[in-house]
């Protein structure tokens, strides 16, 4: 079976999405599959091989985010003879435009994302056309798989000439959606709706890494619950250890570390470790208890984390910032560190990614009881669920963690056997292979293409 994996780069920053493409497109090619792996808008961002460079088109990117945004801002560049803008959707220069800062900021970005979801309709049509002839007449794969449902444009041109089903991968499109400002938010969503859920020339289904999130998007997006299936959250195994922890030979006096790990902004929580972390360093000023943080920062999220600077400068050592690290083994450096982890999100997370990160470290997590986390623990049973929102909770968890270190052992050595087991590139293939093979879902009544869009104007 050939599959196309159509995914977008997350303009130079480490995404999440990104990353479950490239490992899902590692996993199916081991399988004996043939995958096609399709960057959009810019070069994928990862910390491992890039799949989408040992295809046909050597990691070319489709979509290219610079000519969008021109397309977007003039008439007159979409007129332009494709052959002379065409070195803008290089890599070099899609690159450095992720360098030089541009935003993918969504509160900045509401007339864009509504010009691209009017797809053949609107000013990025001729890209629209580039990308299903490249699929269609180049690749002719046996199903597509689009990694969100901001992609939607695309999709009713593909099947206008595609039979194969085409599926798409939700995996945090709320969180872009809700950050759009009026009225480009409803317009989205009305469109996202209306195209992605069209029976003939819209999804043949979704996929998503949690029941709770098919749920959610089902009612975000105004979609049949029954055709969403569920895929499980990916982590290849490969780069990080073969064993977890050795057991503990803390010499007296070293820092019990309490790890985060995941992008620094609001809705992940790092406030959230940083109230818990003070009020056990407040309770318990005989353990040295040190926050250790790594992950992505932004430009939109730096005067956020400016504000954990300046609360945690009486601490010294205590809290330390790691950075973004640039390869996997710098990654598992900094994981191997933590004694716990914990990412308590505010908004209900979709995939959790970090916990299996850790996991595979043999770390143990604390986490909220919300969004994927109580699934992904019901599965692995590495680590423990609190109260979200309560910082109380979150401290208590991690205090009793501290005090019983063979518990604290035997969650993270759970983690490190179920992640593999359960998240493992074999396990996630199979479960994708099948979803592929079976009789696609039942879909609401046929809609014929080129009415006008809900919101287009």
């Amino acid at each position: 079976m050939h599959v196309a994996i159509v995914t977008a780069g997350g303009a130079g920053m480490f995404c999440g999405s990104c990353l479950q493409d490239n490992a899902l497109a590692r996993a199916l090619t081991a399988a004996g599959e043939e995958i096609s792996l399709i960057p959009t808008y810019t070069p994928l961002t990862l910390d491992t091989a890039d799949e989408s460079l040992l295809g046909p088109g050597r990691g070319r990117v489709f979509l290219g985010g610079i000519n969008l945004y021109l397309e977007h801002q003039s008439k007159l560049w979409g007129r332009l003879p494709r052959w002379l803008v065409r070195v803008l959707d290089s890599r070099w220069a899609l690159k450095l435009s992720s360098k030089l800062g541009v935003s993918n900021d969504a509160a900045n970005l509401g007339p864009l994302t509504v010009d691209l979801l009017r797809g053949e309709e609107g000013p990025q049509r001729r890209g629209i056309e580039e990308l299903v002839d490249w699929i269609v007449n180049r690749l002719k794969p046996d199903a597509v798989a689009f990694s969100n449902a901001l992609l939607v444009g695309p999709v009713r041109e593909l099947r206008k000439s595609f039979d194969g089903p085409v599926w798409c991968t939700l995996q945090g499109d709320d969180i872009f959606l809700d950050a759009l400002k009026e009225p480009h938010q409803s317009a989205a969503l009305a469109m996202i709706s209306d195209r992605a859920g069209d029976d003939r020339y819209g999804f043949t289904g979704f996929l998503t890494h949690s029941e709770y999130y098919a749920d959610h998007m089902a009612e975000t997006l105004a979609l049949p619950r029954d055709r969403f299936r569920t895929l499980p959250l990916l982590l290849a195994p490969d780069g990080y250890p073969e064993a977890p922890p050795a057991d503990d030979e803390r010499p007296p006096g070293d820092a019990f570390t309490v790890g985060y790990f995941a992008r620094i902004c609001p809705e992940k929580g790092l406030h959230n470790l940083v109230d818990a972390v003070a009020l056990l360093r407040e309770r318990r000023p005989e353990v040295n208890w040190k926050l250790l943080a790594g992950g992505y920062l932004g430009p939109r999220d730096k005067r956020y984390f400016r504000g954990l600077r300046k609360r945690t400068k009486s601490w010294g050592a205590g809290f330390e910032y790691a950075g973004a690290p640039a390869t996997l083994a710098e990654k598992t450096a900094i994981l191997r560190r933590f004694d716990l982890l914990s990412v308590p999100t505010d908004y209900r997370e979709p995939k959790g990614l970090p916990v299996l990160e850790g996991w595979a470290c043999g770390v143990p997590c604390v986490q909220p009881a919300h969004g994927a986390f109580p699934e992904l623990l019901a599965g692995v049973p590495g680590g423990v669920l609190v109260e979200p929102g309560d910082v109380h909770a979150l401290a208590a968890a991690i205090e009793e963690l501290h005090d019983d270190p063979d518990r604290r052992r035997a969650l993270g050595a759970a983690g490190h056997v179920g992640v593999r087991a359960v998240h493992g590139p074999a396990a996630v293939a199979e479960r994708f292979k099948r979803i592929l093979s079976e009789p696609a879902p039942a879909g609401p009544a046929v809609k014929e293409p080129g009415a006008k869009e809900p919101g287009a104007g």
